[in-house]
């Protein structure tokens, strides 16, 4: 694990062809020997050896029974490279050669004996990928096969095999790649007799039956205005489920794109990754209220259990409690003590405090658009209201929180009363994992207490194995002190509790961007787009990965559409005719002066402004001494971009000045990660 911020600088995105001999151990020592210098002359005749090694993007690895390639030039490179290989050994038929290629984080290193070596995820995997294969084939991982498909003239080529087996238990996804001139079309052995039934026995897996989504729930209420309270029964049931270890549950903000009551239950499970789904309405009038729910088996729309509640206002937490032991007992979900007490809980006796809580949830998906105080305010409200009502502390606690952390709201100010609230909070209840993710934010934010915020994280996700903001939160601070596969790790398992939020695949596509996997930050942010086509920060975002790519057109159409979202529609048509006159750096200049003037009109008002936002912009210009001016400002700012400037390769243009590492160390002293080992 890197313990400061030079090893960053190392890191890259290697395409890796993995090559090795097929029984190479069972020959005798001078046919080893004779083979080998084969194989080497057949690889270094290729076409894509010669380029790119001409161009210095080439990296070897010998291995004892072959090697492997390491291209940093192009993703198509690897398989150019192994379709050339494949079609010269035809003319060695003695020559019995596999294949794998995987594109991943690689890392040059000195070994034991002092020698130059190459190591990381991308090595390991492709090796992973070729153990899959005989003799003959050129194996994908999936990655590599999903990037290829872009391209036309690949797919013809590129044959779907599956989840393969391999070292110490790991699962990898095989694409097999052959031409009429290259490559096995046979499948190997291990996906031969028996690949469908391996198939289908790893999609039964996928999908437990002891998971659930919860649909949102139709308002049947004559006033309109309800609809907050349709939503909060709906959130409510979904958090006491979510309590239940032993249930799979999918994320609200997954589930909000789907309509109630809708016609197509299995296509939505399936997407959803899950196997069964409540759906509900609720009817309120006065202190009265109807609740109707019904749990549906997606895969044969049967109806598993289905019940209706008259109750008062005042019994509605015995409504969602009961409805969520109902469904566990269907599901035959294993119900702890403590899963028990968590969903027999009643927070709050004050049916007005409630309400407003409840609205202050559902105005929470417009957090901080215009009007955006009224979600603290309600909280607020509710805690006079009830002083002893944890969740509307959290609530509270979340607002200050959230803006402190992510530059919307002064840091100074905000801290100590997200501190205030979550303190209150948890010495009312200290079972609530929302909290414990909060928590996890000020520690490191504020305090720099990576240790502490580390134990916040995981205490939070023992609570509440289904809170998919703790695994996305935590998987974006592991990226920060170099634990990298652990942070993809984090992200994946936050994907599959919460596939749709389009949150979430904004930032794994930050998260790989931060690796420097721009091919994967850029498919997170396409994904984004997908589901949320107007997200701003999504296309500004898109376009730093296309520049660090080298697609300055694509970047520039990227930016232009950020601009033109935000109402900058001349802002935009300045950087594409900057483009088009004077280059693609005379552009971004022109782009940052343009945001230097927005801050300091922002600033003029006095609103306020992070220091990391003028940092940004003085790096664009490239007016480096400013930018190390703020640097300076933004190391001292208690929120997530001071901690960011370790990882955002937008920075590295400031990386090999003398200031630059000091001022990384004092936000990441140089026993960070060990302290962090040690809190593990």
């Amino acid at each position: 694990m890197p313990a400061g911020p030079s090893s960053e600088v190392k890191f890259e995105i290697g395409h890796v062809l993995f090559i090795d001999i097929v029984g190479y151990s069972k020959l005798l020592i001078d046919e080893q020997s004779d083979q080998i210098q084969k194989l080497r002359q057949i690889v270094r005749a290729t076409e894509q050896f010669r380029l790119a090694d001409a161009e210095g993007k080439l990296l070897r690895l010998p291995t004892g029974d072959g090697g492997a390639l390491v291209f940093r030039n192009s993703s198509e490179a690897p398989a150019l490279c192994a379709l050339e290989i494949s079609k010269a050994l035809k003319s060695h038929p003695d020559l019995r050669v596999r294949m794998g290629i995987h594109s991943g984080p690689v890392n040059e290193i000195t070994d034991l004996n002092e020698q130059a070596n190459i190591a990381g995820a991308g090595i390991n995997i492709a090796q992973r990928v070729m153990d899959c294969a005989d003799a003959g084939h050129i194996l994908l991982s999936r990655h590599v096969a999903e990037d290829l498909e872009h391209y036309p003239r690949w797919q013809p080529y590129l044959h779907e095999l599956g989840p393969c087996e391999v070292k110490h238990g790991v699962s990898v996804s095989v694409v097999n790649l052959c031409t009429d001139q290259a490559g096995n079309p046979q499948p190997p052995q291990k996906f031969q007799g028996g690949a469908s039934e391996q198939k289908s026995a790893m999609s039964e897996t996928r999908i437990s039956r002891k998971s659930i989504a919860v649909l949102p729930f139709e308002n049947l209420s004559e006033d309109k205005a309800n609809a907050y309270f349709a939503d909060g029964i709906q959130e409510e049931i979904l958090t006491r489920l979510s309590k239940i270890a032993d249930l799979k549950v999918i994320s609200r903000t997954s589930t909000q794109r789907f309509k109630s009551s809708p016609d197509n239950i299995s296509q939505i499970a399936k997407q959803l990754g899950v196997a069964n789904i409540l759906e509900g309405t609720v009817q309120k009038a006065a202190d009265q209220v109807r609740v109707n729910v019904q749990l549906i088996d997606a895969e044969n729309d049967s109806h598993l259990w289905a019940e209706r509640y008259d109750r008062k206002l005042t019994d509605i937490f015995a409504v969602e409690s009961d409805i969520a032991e109902k469904i566990a007992e269907a599901l035959q979900a294993r119900l702890t003590g403590a899963a028990r007490r968590a969903i027999s809980a009643q927070p709050t006796k004050n049916t007005e405090a409630h309400q407003l809580y409840l609205k202050g949830r559902y105005h929470w998906k417009n957090f901080f658009a215009p009007g955006y105080e009224r979600v603290r305010d309600y909280f607020q409200q509710a805690v006079e209201l009830d002083p002893s009502y944890a969740p509307a502390y959290v609530g509270l606690g979340g607002y200050h929180a959230f803006g402190a952390a992510n530059g919307i709201l002064p840091p100074d100010e905000n801290w100590p009363l997200a501190e205030s609230a979550l303190k209150k909070a948890l010495t009312l209840d200290e079972t609530l994992a929302e909290a414990y993710n909060l928590v996890a934010g000020f520690e490191l934010y504020y305090k720099r207490d990576w240790p502490a915020a580390e134990r916040a994280f995981r205490h939070g996700m023992e609570l509440n194995p289904n809170f998919a903001d703790i695994p996305h939160h935590y998987g974006l601070c592991l990226a920060l002190f170099g634990r990298n596969e652990e942070a993809v790790a984090q992200m994946q398992r936050a994907a599959e509790l919460d596939p749709f939020f389009p949150g979430l695949n904004l930032h794994v596509g930050r998260l790989f961007f931060f690796l420097r996997d721009y091919d994967r930050a850029i498919d997170g942010f396409a994904k984004t787009l997908e589901l949320h086509p107007g997200y701003v920060t999504a296309h500004e975002w898109f376009g730093d990965a296309y520049e660090k790519k080298g697609m300055a057109r694509e970047a520039i159409t990227q930016w232009s559409k950020a601009l033109s979202l935000s109402g900058e529609a001349e802002h935009a048509a300045i950087l594409e005719q900057t483009y088009a006159t004077s280059g693609f750096e005379a552009a971004v200049r022109a782009l940052a002066q343009k945001k230097l003037e927005r801050l300091n009109e922002r600033t003029g008002r006095g609103e306020y402004v992070p220091a990391a936002q003028y940092l940004m912009a003085y790096v664009r210009l490239g007016d480096k001494e400013q930018a190390f001016a703020w640097l300076e400002k933004t190391v001292e700012e208690r929120n997530w971009f001071a901690l960011e400037i370790r990882v955002n390769p937008i920075f590295d243009v400031l990386r090999s000045d003398p200031r630059f590492e000091p001022l990384v160390q004092k936000l990441f002293p140089s026993d960070a990660t060990e302290s962090a080992e040690a809190a593990r």
